[in-house]
């Protein structure tokens, strides 16, 4: 089959198109500094835009989340952060008030390499599921990608699969992203519903 230059130029744009929103069925909540119109700010974290990132590395002494308009039930997250080696930050899923956010209320995929109990530190989900060893996040940029589906909570971190549990406490409900202390940036996040 001989293609005519349009043609060409249609399926090189729908290919573009699919890498721009990351492929079928994703959702881009941050891409650089664009995004922080996607979300409600609780707490005193101060979001910015810039270094091609949305970040923070300050607040006030309560943490500070960036918090999605949506909720979700059945989902996936790619996630690509930067954390300095001090950072307590984490994602937080399926949180029940998307105006207390907490490990007690949302499901945390913890960002915490100096967590005093390292047990619940980066790669965990905080008062759920353990991780050992820990990794290590800080002073890089690393990707999460986690699936929620059903009790099922899969957390893989730069390709290492860090917890795979069953826990059904909570259904559905808004993602946040946190800033606790130390500076973390959000690259580029995106979800996908199940």
């Amino acid at each position: 089959m001989k293609r005519t230059p349009i043609a060409w130029l249609a399926a090189a744009t729908t290919a573009l198109a699919g890498c721009a929103t990351g492929g079928a069925g994703w959702t881009t909540l941050i891409d650089g500094t664009k995004g922080l119109d996607n979300f409600n700010r609780v707490g005193d974290a101060q979001w910015s835009a810039s270094d091609g990132a949305i970040q923070a590395s300050a607040g006030g002494k309560d943490p500070g989340y960036l918090v999605t308009k949506n909720s979700y039930k059945d989902f996936m997250i790619r996630a690509e952060f930067w954390a300095s080696d001090d950072a307590n930050s984490g994602i937080f899923m399926r949180c029940q008030d998307p105006t207390k956010i907490g490990d007690e209320s949302c499901y945390e995929a913890n960002i915490f390499d100096q967590r005093p109990d390292p047990t619940y530190g980066t790669g965990a989900i905080v008062k759920v599921a353990k991780v050992d060893p820990m990794p290590k996040a800080g002073g890089k940029w690393n990707t999460y990608e986690i699936t929620v589906q059903g009790k099922r909570l899969v957390l893989v971190l730069n390709g290492v699969k860090t917890v795979d549990v069953e826990d059904g406490k909570l259904a559905s409900g808004p993602v946040a992203l946190q800033w606790g202390r130390g500076t973390i940036k959000w690259r580029k996040v995106e979800i996908k519903a199940l």
